[in-house]
């Protein structure tokens, strides 16, 4: 029998997703490297590719959490979404592995979060100015209409974000936002380190061109 694997923010994985991770709470093991891991998921081997949701469940859920910001009742599904293609990726031998998983985890977790950004704009479920503000999430001595303020400022910038070309906001939030140097960004993406510099140079030019369009500047403040 087949168990679910649970985590802080514990997200449930479909009956057939758990078919290829397999039982890792039943069965524990030791520690595996990258390569192992790898040529487990591609052999179909239960027993050790079911270390893939432990290894890299932080990095994925926190990458959804910092583009999205919150998790809110699609997290689980986004970090579904986002399992589904590592293992489908590592099962296609797509993985060049030119950086470790948990860094490339993170590039597939971003692209999950940015197609959802992307899908919320299309929705005009964005921006939502009805957000309730939690008392306790705001700092003592904090105005709570400056903090909804604040969030939904945040909420324009992700929508704008969701707006821009594919390859410069996927460098501008790998850098800016997941703190990815440009050396490993470069890896990620298979690109050398100046076009990745470029990118996010040019990216950086457009989010803040934008901003100053809809009266925000760069530091985030009205103008």
């Amino acid at each position: 029998m087949v168990k679910t694997v649970h985590h802080r923010h514990s997200t449930p994985i479909s009956p057939q997703f758990r078919l290829v991770l397999g039982d890792a709470a039943s069965n524990p093991l030791p520690a595996v490297s990258d390569e192992t891991l790898i040529e487990a998921v591609r052999r179909r081997d239960d027993h050790v590719a079911s270390e893939i949701y432990d290894r890299l469940f932080g990095a994925v859920d926190q990458t959804l959490f910092r583009i999205i910001g919150q998790r809110g009742p699609d997290h689980d599904d986004l970090v579904q979404q986002a399992f589904e293609q590592i293992v489908s990726t590592l099962s296609r031998h797509a993985f060049a592995q030119m950086c470790s998983l948990k860094t490339w985890a993170s590039r597939v977790a971003t692209n999950v979060g940015l197609n959802a950004l992307r899908a919320k704009r299309r929705e005009r479920a964005v921006i939502d100015r009805s957000w309730p503000v939690d008392d306790d999430a705001v700092p003592a001595g904090c105005d709570p209409q400056r903090v909804l303020d604040s969030r939904a400022q945040l909420a324009r910038v992700r929508e704008l974000l969701a707006e821009m070309k594919h390859d410069q906001v996927e460098v501008l939030l790998l850098h800016d936002v997941m703190g990815h140097d440009l050396a490993e960004i470069g890896l990620m993406l298979r690109i050398s380190m100046p076009a990745a510099q470029s990118r996010l140079f040019r990216g950086r030019r457009e989010l803040r061109r934008r901003l100053e369009e809809f009266g925000i500047s760069a530091e985030g403040r009205r103008s």
